[in-house]
């Protein structure tokens, strides 16, 4: 496994292109990204964490504009994506009718924009990523099965299982070390908010309130 610095994202955006699995820091924590395009490199995704097919990715954009001509966005999406895109927040939506999915993102999708590193990268890849914490998942985690806070951490996962991670962008200690908050957004319905996380719950409900749009449920 390469360890890259951040300012070799080049290189980590064309072993993507290549088919490759690629761990990229974050505020939270690393995060191992493929293609969302491209069914094995997702599939190797899922080998690596040890994680149910049935319990989807996450899809990351490069910008609200895209999420317009994938996702079926209400009122409400727009807002929060206007509001607090790039960062921590993820929207679940509904993909429009006709438009070609990613099966590793399931129906509705669980979709980001990032900031950071990791929105660098998906702006230099030039196409939608996947991408799931640097860990063991559930339920084959054990007690000592921790999302990698540090490249060293990453390469210590990648020793453990094999994964097949071609390179880590070194971005340091990740230092929050929780979820990304999470709003659910049905198409002409109100926004739910599903799971707060690096998010405050007031950020989302201020994301609304400020163009005159609902509170959260």
């Amino acid at each position: 496994m390469d360890v890259l610095a951040p300012d070799q994202l080049a290189d980590a955006a064309r072993l993507l292109a290549a088919g490759q699995m690629v761990a990229v820091p974050t505020a939270r924590w690393y995060m191992l990204c493929a293609r969302a395009a491209d069914p094995a490199a997702t599939n190797a995704v899922f080998r690596a964490k040890q994680r149910p097919t049935a319990k989807p990715l996450l899809l990351l954009l490069d910008s609200p504009a895209t999420a317009e001509a994938l996702f079926d966005l209400s009122g409400d999406a727009r807002l929060l994506a206007g509001g607090l895109w790039p960062g921590e927040l993820a929207l679940r939506l509904p993909w429009k009718p006709g438009a070609e999915t990613v099966a590793a993102v399931g129906s509705p999708a669980l979709v980001g924009c990032p900031d950071g590193i990791l929105g660098q990268l998906v702006a230099l890849a030039g196409e939608p990523l996947t991408a799931a914490v640097c860990s063991i998942s559930t339920p084959a985690a054990g007690d000592a099965d921790h999302p990698a806070l540090t490249a060293a951490q990453v390469a210590g996962f990648e020793r453990t299982t094999g994964a097949g991670i071609a390179a880590v962008v070194d971005g340091g200690i990740c230092p929050q070390g929780r979820h990304m908050t999470i709003v659910d957004c049905p198409a002409g319905a109100a926004a739910r908010l599903e799971r707060e996380g690096t998010v405050h719950a007031r950020a989302v409900e201020a994301a609304l309130a400020l163009a005159g749009g609902p509170h959260v449920g």
